[in-house]
């Protein structure tokens, strides 16, 4: 469990990544039980999981925070899952910098809410957001997230997301 002012990890320090081994997921909630449910279900999930508790600490991990020069050689995020309303930066400042980046913007983003507000799911989802769920997490919405990594793998199994 992360701690209030650092990074969990539930995997070695050696993040490369291979198709064969467990996809890698950043989780972003500051909601401490929340995110361990969230870490929970990866893990059961078959993931490796990082966790952090706000933005600001995703794109430090990310090595996207202000004045940082991003070496992403050893770093292999392939799915970040954060929760819409977080203090000091949202979930969609964090997509929007996300996006951005060179080296970082074909990563997954999945935007977490509790509350259903179809106008917000909309513009999320164009703004480059892969999915948009509801608190509380479900095993079945890891499972569909799933098929959002393999798109990485191989782009055709992306149509299966969302029926393309």
């Amino acid at each position: 469990m992360a701690s209030s002012s650092s990074l969990s990890s539930s995997f070695s320090p050696s993040m490369g990544f291979d198709f064969d081994e467990k996809p890698h997921v950043l989780a972003v909630d500051d909601n401490s039980i929340d995110r361990k449910v969230m870490e929970k279900l990866l893990i059961n999930s078959a993931c490796k999981v990082t966790t952090a508790e706000n933005g600001k600490m995703a794109l430090k991990y990310l090595g996207l925070a202000d004045g940082q020069h991003p070496n992403h050689s050893d770093l292999r995020v392939n799915m970040i899952i954060t929760y819409y309303c977080i203090p000091g930066m949202t979930g969609y400042e964090l997509l929007k910098r996300i996006k951005k980046s060179p080296t970082m913007k074909e990563i997954a983003v999945v935007i977490v809410s509790s509350e259903n507000i179809p106008m917000r799911i909309k513009q999320r989802l164009e703004e480059g957001a892969q999915e948009f769920l509801l608190k509380p997490l479900q095993p079945s919405d890891v499972t569909k997230l799933r098929c959002h990594i393999k798109k990485l793998k191989n782009p055709s199994e992306g149509r299966l997301c969302r029926g393309k």
